[in-house]
């Protein structure tokens, strides 16, 4: 790997030596990759939300993840959680204990899976936004059966469900990321739950309560005191302004895709869990035109918040250090000795020519 490579120091302009998939020196000097012409080595993408891609939906069985793997690596995504949908409880265990099953091996050819998004069913009814009515009420001895079927990393809650706070905690306790997403939450259940171990917010805008100067929501809490939260940028989900406001207010404020079984396809009828979605000019959507889920990928992702004026060390962080960082990764999203080879080739037009993970390379578009 070759060209302009962003290290946690900077750009250095040189090469990755790799040694049994991770990598073990950047040889090479610092530069100004707008002093030359090679192409641009960034930190692989860690998208901690996505649903599906190429046709399938996770919630179809665990048979789908390889799939799902393969397309999201054409995308520059080398590695990334698997996302679950709400779903009765015997749907969801069938899921996870596919998933559990299947076990932390990587097929050839795929993006490395971190482990799992449980995205509900612990939700409000009154913020489904896509999601199936089917909310309840979380458990602690629920998610311990959850976790013993599969590697549960990331659970988003509604915080003002009763018993939800009292869960936060303890799952923050078990070492989980919790965030808080899909809810009617007021700006104080938002910020108990933050005190209560609440470390991030599901797609931050959708799908929770608004900001208003009297009542500031959950959105008010987060551009007040997260540091960590998800963002969906393909200038759908979130206007640039309120974009511009969040990469102001939150630090490490991260994209995810949220994407879908319409990544990487054509227009046309896919599924969303039990729900039949349609793909049409980049969006996806329920009958009623409610968004649901993307059809975003990160390389897209990138190139968006680039277009916007964010600078590409800054916009390359938000898709891949603070990503791993949420996770408490310190050996991805990062380019530096001992870490994994999970990298993206770009050209100068932010094109990906070329993907590796874990040092196999994936994807040659050059």
């Amino acid at each position: 790997m070759e060209g302009n490579i962003l290290t946690p120091q900077g750009w250095v302009r040189g090469r990755l030596r790799v040694v049994d998939g991770r990598i073990a020196a950047v040889d090479g000097t610092p530069a100004n990759p707008e002093d030359n012409a090679d192409p641009y080595v960034l930190p692989g993408f860690i998208d901690l939300h996505i649903h599906g891609g190429g046709g399938v939906d996770l919630m179809e069985g665990a048979h789908c993840i390889d799939t799902i793997g393969r397309t999201q690596v054409r995308f520059g995504t080398t590695s990334f959680l698997l996302t679950t949908m709400t779903a009765p409880e015997a749907q969801i265990r069938t899921v996870l204990a596919g998933i559990g099953e299947r076990g932390d091996a990587r097929a050839a050819g795929c993006a490395r899976v971190l482990g799992v998004h449980l995205e509900g069913p612990y939700i409000s009814p009154l913020r489904l936004g896509a999601q199936p009515d089917a909310a309840a009420i979380g458990t602690m001895a629920q998610i311990r059966a959850y976790l013993e079927l599969a590697p549960i990393k990331v659970v988003t809650i509604a915080p003002e469900i009763s018993g939800h706070l009292e869960l936060i905690e303890q799952l923050a306790g078990l070492g989980l990321r919790v965030q808080l997403g899909h809810s009617a939450a007021t700006y104080d259940d938002a910020c108990r739950a933050l005190h209560s171990g609440a470390r991030g917010f599901t797609h931050l805008f959708n799908a929770m309560s608004a900001m208003h100067h009297r009542e500031p929501g959950m959105v008010g809490a987060a551009l007040a005191h997260a540091e960590y939260a998800e963002l969906i940028p393909d200038l759908l989900h979130v206007h640039p302004g309120a974009i511009r406001a969040a990469l102001r207010a939150i630090p490490r404020l991260y994209v995810v895709t949220d994407g879908t079984a319409a990544v990487g396809m054509p227009d046309g009828a896919y599924h969303l869990g039990e729900q039949s979605v349609t793909k049409c000019l980049g969006a996806v959507r329920l009958a009623d035109g409610t968004l649901a889920g993307s059809a975003l990928t990160m390389d897209q992702a990138l190139r968006n918040l680039v277009s916007l004026g964010f600078p590409l060390d800054d916009v390359s962080k938000r898709l891949s250090l603070y990503p791993a960082s949420y996770l408490g990764l310190a050996d991805r999203g990062r380019l530096e000795p001992g870490a994994w080879a999970d990298a993206v080739v770009l050209d100068r037009s932010l094109m990906l020519a070329r993907t590796y993970v874990e040092g196999e390379a994936i994807v040659d578009h050059a």
